[in-house]
């Protein structure tokens, strides 16, 4: 009988340890549960590390909601920032794991049916959006069927998220247009700002003056037409640039990009 290793990720202990024990009583399904983002990170890892790989994710829709409340409304850090007293929301979480791990599915479950977060959800690369109370033989349909490389998403979902696909590819198009306007050397100061990092720490990093980056970003915001790096970054997301790759070399020493 081949198995279906199924890791569970949600920061509700309860719900997690519940939907846990009803998936392990399933013949064919090995099941952990994670209470957090950076919790799930550590379990993907040492499963590699071990030879025993999670197939499916199945990931709160809302997970670091809660943490984020009691923390003032701290935003959820990206994946590859996620430490172990961090924050990774579930989009994000199925970003990482997409990019590092796409042989996992993820699934996400959702207390309420929401177009807008669905299709973020897909964009981001989750095979399927369920409602939390969906009954287990749905969940488990699901999760058979994300193996078998389908899309599943509620029926009165689909039109919603279509709409917001079809936007999200025109905003695409229009952010891909306006970041293509950037220098080499503005485009790779843009994808510092989506890792987060702030001018300083920018200008180390591509061995400029503090000056100089700042207008290099004055100059990203005035080309992409917007008025802060948050509106920035947004756009520049859209167009599908990414960050940074923070634990390797940006740029080679000189000023070739400038």
């Amino acid at each position: 009988m081949v198995r279906i290793r199924v890791l569970v990720v949600d920061d509700h202990r309860i719900f997690a340890e519940s939907l846990a024990a009803a998936l392990a009583a399933e013949p064919d399904v090995d099941v952990s549960a994670a209470g957090s983002g950076p919790a799930a990170l550590r379990c993907l890892d040492r499963a590699t590390a071990e030879g025993r790989r999670y197939d499916v994710l199945l990931v709160d829709a809302d997970l670091g909601a809660s943490a984020s409340a009691l923390q003032g409304a701290r935003p959820a850090v990206p994946v590859h920032d996620g430490q172990a007293d961090g924050l990774v929301d579930g989009i994000s979480l199925v970003a990482g794991v997409r990019s590092g791990q796409p042989a996992v599915r993820t699934v996400v479950l959702a207390e309420k049916d929401d177009p807008r977060r669905a299709a973020l959800a897909l964009q981001a690369g989750a095979s399927g959006w369920v409602a939390k109370d969906c009954s287990l033989s749905r969940l488990l349909t699901v999760i058979r069927g994300v193996l078998r490389d389908e899309t599943h998403l509620p029926p009165a979902l689909l039109t919603g998220v279509l709409r917001e696909l079809t936007a999200a590819r025109k905003h695409r198009t229009e952010s891909e247009r306006l970041v293509e306007s950037l220098t080499p050397r503005e485009r790779e100061v843009l994808r510092c700002m989506v890792a987060g990092l702030g001018r300083k720490a920018v200008a180390e990093r591509l061995f400029l003056s503090p000056h100089t980056v700042r207008t290099h970003m004055q100059n990203v915001l005035g080309k992409l037409g917007v008025h802060s790096t948050l509106a920035a970054v947004a756009l520049a997301r859209r167009a599908g640039v990414g960050p940074v790759d923070l634990a390797g070399d940006v740029v080679e020493r000189g000023g070739q990009l400038a």
